[in-house]
């Protein structure tokens, strides 16, 4: 393997560390919250769960982000190492500011934005970014219904229930539905690395003749990823857990639950949702059942803000210095 190549894979795999380490507040946020876990106990207990899904699920989103964002004969070692490096420098700044962007999204960016300034628009799979767009939107929507809904539920069923005993119930529940959600956390987000470092690979001639995730790309992705977790971005964690609305266990039971479930099904499908799109819609859903107000929406406009600018900022980054490497390379 040629050094520039293992250089790469090493740049995609700090990029992972670094996307464990901005989206630890989708995994703990809630469950630091609402006190449940200390801060650190909380991030070992959502990166075992990472890491736990590298036994439990398929590499459906592997297999996107590898063949289905940009067309695979445009790939060469210069263009992933733009769209890495830019693409963590835009998650670093964010993580820096407490900003809980997509980090998914930004490599996504990062791998379009070098394809589509050198090669033009005809080496984008149009449908691949056409899903993605769309769950931007969808992702967020699903986990607030699903949050709000949920916290219905939970309020018709327990009603008559004392206070006290409903919280002492959802501070153990809230153990589970937190590592439920850290696992699909592991299933999609490492993922998307996976699919980044196999196509590297395949376009380098590694691979043979047919595209798949080698067992050790798979492994190094899920101990990358929750390394990264187990850092835990602080201020990323205060926005999502504290800032964006007052939580209670069981307010943090419905929302990781919410979230888990459609992180679920997005990785049976094989979509590359954003975690942190999907736990800030859940939050939001559940905030919004105790009243509108409840829900700081002046942060929930800085998040979304961040949402939208993340796929232009990468695109634009990792371009110009995909096309600044080709003057000297």
């Amino acid at each position: 393997m040629s050094t520039l190549v293992i250089v790469i894979v090493g740049l995609a795999f700090l990029y992972d560390f670094i996307n464990g380490m901005n989206d630890a507040a989708n995994s703990v946020a809630t469950v630091v919250a609402t006190r449940v876990l200390s801060p650190f106990v909380a991030v070992l207990w959502a990166a075992l769960f990472n890491f736990a899904a590298y036994f439990l699920f398929g590499l459906n989103v592997a297999n996107t982000m590898g063949k289905g964002i940009i067309q695979p004969h445009v790939v060469e070692p210069w263009l992933v190492f733009s769209a890495l490096l830019g693409a963590s420098a835009w998650s670093y700044f964010c993580t820096h500011f407490g900003l809980p962007i997509s980090v998914s999204h930004a490599l996504i960016g990062g791998m379009v934005g070098p394809a589509w300034f050198a090669y033009g628009a005809s080496s984008v799979v149009a449908s691949g970014i056409l899903n993605v767009v769309i769950f931007i939107f969808v992702s967020p929507l699903i986990g607030f219904v699903l949050g709000y809904l949920l916290m219905i539920l939970i309020k018709h069923i327990l009603k008559r229930v004392k206070p006290a005993n409903v919280d002492s119930w959802f501070r153990a529940l809230q153990l589970l539905s937190s590592a439920l959600f850290s696992l699909g956390h592991g299933s999609n987000d490492a993922q998307k690395t996976m699919g980044i470092i196999a196509v590297l690979l395949f376009s380098t001639g590694y691979l043979g003749s047919e595209f798949y995730v080698p067992e050790w790309v798979a492994f190094s992705c899920y101990i990358a990823i929750a390394l990264g977790t187990l850092t835990g971005g602080w201020k990323v964690i205060k926005t999502m857990g504290v800032n964006l609305t007052d939580l209670k266990p069981v307010h943090g039971f419905a929302a990781e639950t919410a979230g888990a479930i459609t992180l679920g099904m997005s990785a049976f499908m094989g979509i590359p949702v954003s975690t942190t799109h999907t736990i800030s819609g859940s939050i939001m859903g559940v905030g919004v059942t105790r009243r509108v107000s409840a829900v700081r929406w002046k942060v929930a406009q800085n998040i979304i803000g961040a949402w939208i600018l993340t796929i232009p900022m990468t695109m634009i980054i990792s371009g110009l210095l995909y096309l600044l490497i080709r003057v000297f390379v």
